[in-house]
């Protein structure tokens, strides 16, 4: 039986948008995530026309790491991580992100962040697009609808990845590209890609051009990063939600078939190199006049990741329809079912441990890959009591759970993994509704959703829970030993 590696990357995860702050120093450019509101359980955020005094963005101060990242960093070092996964906010580099020079103060705040967390023994797992691009692109450009974007996604993965060489050895490229797979709303297609469809325009056309300029665009950067430092591991991130059938019925298995094709197929390309045939059928029957060249398919051939890092928070299930079409077109928000065997969180996620381990098979046997668990956690209201305690056996119950199946699937199925790096480790602002006071911390910000408070950091049980995992390599996920 083999165990967790002895240099297993514990950790945590982060984005730059999400936690960062400081939306207007160090001469950064105005991104996407900087025009999205705050929203609600139940509320997506608006997306307005620039930023518009009055309205309250979250993400302009998020939880000023920024200005906080040497303190957090002794924090996370206590903790005891492995590594921290983050990104590289892309309008720190180019603000505009057509710009030929790139901005030195913002090359120069990743340069100290990354020696920081080196000197502390935590190894820098970078994403180059975590839900964010330059707006200007937006406004400019249309976003990943235009080809000239790879070209600017080109020369922004090449200065960092030729900046911080010898300091970076884990990259991934789009985090949750195929989030964007589900086009009955426009919020994944404008975090992902900058896209506002307008009247008239076929939003899935859009999400397969823009998809189809990402992949290449993430596989010029993996032969680029490569090229540059031939130690880079370089990895596409895949938002995993398991998709099972909702019965034993053959029509409802075909359906759960073609949601995880639909789903995934950016994987395919990703990992395989080339389109799959049921998509390129699909394409086809459906009249999409695509841009996609014969140099472009070469480009995906000989741009493969390296390995495959992704999220895993809950599974879903579908159910075919009494009139279902023959091609089972795959429709998000009116094909998943609610499965009675898993409990839900209180934002409506099912909870399923048993998904993470299906799903690492799952990806096993497709790409035998290795794998790199970068996202996964607990999305909960915390309670801090008045002497700054916070009690969240709910959060170390879930993590324990699922690191209990990622073992497992190491231990019992050969699965290869690197590491395991759950969400949103220090809470910040959420990404769906711009949330504060939806908490995935194992460390609390003293933030609401109203933008009220301290900003002052505290630990909760979780973090003793969390630190002794660590220290026995997850041996032992059963003590919690919270200090007087």
């Amino acid at each position: 039986m083999s165990k967790l590696r002895s240099d297993f990357l514990w950790g945590g995860a982060v984005a730059a948008h999400q936690l960062e702050g400081g939306w207007q120093e160090g001469g950064k450019g105005v991104s996407v995530a900087d025009v999205m509101t705050a929203g609600a359980n139940g509320v997506e955020r608006r997306i307005t026309a620039g930023v518009v005094p009055g309205e309250n963005y979250p993400n302009h101060e998020a939880i000023d790491f920024y200005h906080r990242y040497k303190s957090d960093i002794q924090l996370f070092k206590e903790l005891g991580l492995k590594a921290f996964r983050t990104s590289i906010a892309w309008t720190r580099i180019f603000p505009n992100g057509d710009e030929t020079t790139p901005n030195e103060a913002g090359l120069q705040f990743y340069d100290d962040l990354f020696d920081e967390l080196l000197a502390n023994g935590i190894e820098p797992v970078i994403t180059l697009s975590h839900f964010e691009m330059p707006y200007h692109l937006v406004t400019e450009y249309g976003g990943w609808r235009d080809r000239r974007v790879v070209d600017f996604f080109v020369r922004f993965a090449t200065t960092v990845f030729t900046r911080y060489k010898g300091k970076v050895h884990y990259w991934m490229t789009f985090n949750e590209i195929n989030n964007q797979a589900n086009t009955s709303g426009t919020f994944a297609l404008f975090t992902n890609s900058g896209i506002q469809v307008g009247p008239g325009e076929n939003a899935e056309a859009l999400m397969y051009q823009a998809a189809h300029y990402e992949t290449v665009a993430s596989a010029l950067a993996v032969q680029i990063g490569h090229q540059i430092d031939p130690a880079n591991q370089i990895g596409a991130m895949i938002a995993m939600v398991p998709i099972y059938p909702a019965s034993p019925k053959p029509e409802d298995i075909m359906k759960a078939e073609r949601a995880m094709q639909a789903r995934y197929w950016f994987a395919d390309v990703q990992c395989n190199g080339r389109y799959p045939a049921w998509l390129r059928q699909y394409q086809a029957d459906a009249g999409f006049d695509l841009d996609i060249t014969l140099e472009d398919l070469n480009v995906l051939a000989c741009g493969t990741v390296d390995y495959i890092g992704f999220s895993y928070y809950m599974s879903m299930a579908v159910q075919a329809a009494p009139d279902e079409p023959a091609n089972y077109k795959y429709h998000e928000a009116g094909d998943v079912v609610e499965n009675p065997t898993v409990e839900r969180s209180e934002w409506g996620w099912q909870i399923d441990p048993v998904g993470l381990r299906y799903a690492m098979n799952w990806f096993k046997d497709r790409y035998d890959l290795p794998l790199f668990i970068v996202e996964n956690g607990f999305g909960a209201i915390d309670d801090i009591t008045p002497d700054h305690r916070v009690h969240d056996p709910y959060r170390v119950d879930y993590l324990r759970a699922h690191i209990e199946q990622m073992k497992l699937a190491v231990e019992v199925d050969g699965v290869d993994l690197i590491g395991y790096t759950p969400w949103g480790f220090i809470d910040l602002v959420s990404a769906g509704t711009g949330q504060m006071d939806k908490r995935y911390g194992v460390i609390y910000v003293d933030k609401n959703d109203a933008g009220e408070g301290t900003l002052d950091r505290y630990k909760k049980d979780s973090f003793y829970w969390y630190q002794n995992v660590i220290k026995t390599n997850g041996a032992d996920l059963d003590n919690v030993v919270v200090p007087d």
